[in-house]
């Protein structure tokens, strides 16, 4: 159930004319059964448009250049971001061009793995454009689109596979797991706080011990204790 707090910020960008839905881990986990531990919002507000749909509540410019910002509604915060697309990962990092689009299709196209590039209504009504939910029911991480497209534009994506493997008790999709073998030499480019991030949620997983014996390779460089 969206909690009512979440509910009031979708409810006030409809009422302003605009689309507002759920996008991202809130959305995986609430169809997983899981209670949330944030929830992001997508919207066709821009940015100025949004700031105004929520001038009655606080708000904070956190990301105004990428569209985003944190709405304050019950207590709670909330971040709402302007439907967008990226190209250029020139830092395979961060993307070198943001813009924004009309669509919730778009904005879902450019999210890093099935299970994450879903978007709920205030309704409760989901899209799902790339077999989100199938890939949930079969306990299956996998990119959306072309792996080495996904991995190229941010390295980081790479451990998030394995943390969602771990955490989530699921299997890597082959063609992912391959890209990620591929790919792994560019894990150097990011940087060590979100590594150790990553590598953190990833040990503290129910599937740890299988997902560092399966990506050996990939882990070995931050895991020197592992055995070669």
């Amino acid at each position: 159930m969206i909690p009512g707090y979440v509910r009031s910020v979708l409810r006030l960008l409809e009422q302003g004319g605009y689309q507002g839905y759920l996008v991202g881990g809130c959305v995986r986990d609430m169809l997983m059964g899981r209670e949330p531990s944030d929830y992001d919002v997508a919207t066709s507000a821009l940015p100025a448009q949004a700031l105004g749909v929520f001038a009655e509540l606080r708000t904070a410019p956190t990301g105004l250049a990428h569209g985003t910002i944190t709405v304050i509604c019950g207590g709670h915060p909330v971040e709402v971001t302007t439907f967008r697309t990226e190209s250029g990962y020139s830092d395979r990092r961060h993307p070198d061009r943001v813009s924004f689009v009309s669509s919730v299709e778009g904005d879902l196209a450019r999210r890093d793995f099935t299970v994450n590039a879903m978007a709920m209504d205030l309704s409760g009504e989901v899209i799902d454009l790339f077999g989100g939910r199938d890939d949930l029911q079969a306990g299956v991480i996998r990119c959306v689109g072309l792996p080495e497209q996904r991995f190229s534009e941010d390295a980081l994506r790479i451990l998030r596979a394995l943390r969602f493997s771990s955490q989530l008790g699921f299997t890597i999709h082959p063609g992912t797991a391959a890209a990620i073998l591929r790919l792994r030499g560019t894990l150097p480019s990011v940087s060590a706080e979100r590594v150790y991030s990553e590598l953190t949620k990833l040990l503290l997983g129910r599937r740890a011990g299988q997902v560092v014996e399966d990506y050996r390779e990939v882990l070995l460089p931050y895991l020197p204790a592992l055995p070669e």
